[in-house]
């Protein structure tokens, strides 16, 4: 993996979601879906499930790969898991 870093609105993220740091880099290392959302970024996501809300979420981890080390900009969770995570086509 390469080296991370992470911005303040991320940490407040982090923080305001109930997202752990650590969820946040396993997603990055590996996440079950990627997204290139522009040539400097990259959507990491996986369906993750927290214990305290007793349901799965989507987390979704914004990097910018351009800067060094990457910058995680933006991270949340989403119960609209149909909205943003695709299945496997056939």
């Amino acid at each position: 993996m390469a080296e991370i870093s992470i911005s303040n609105h991320a940490r407040g993220q982090i923080r305001d979601q109930g997202i752990s740091e650590a969820m946040v880099l396993e997603i990055i290392s590996s996440p079950e879906q990627t997204i290139r959302q522009s040539p400097e970024k990259i959507i990491y996501q996986s369906i993750n499930y927290f214990e305290e809300d007793k349901r799965n979420f989507l987390g979704r981890v914004f990097v910018n790969i351009i800067e060094q080390p990457n910058l995680v900009i933006t991270v949340y969770r989403t119960s609209k898991i149909d909205k943003y995570y695709w299945k496997d086509e056939d």
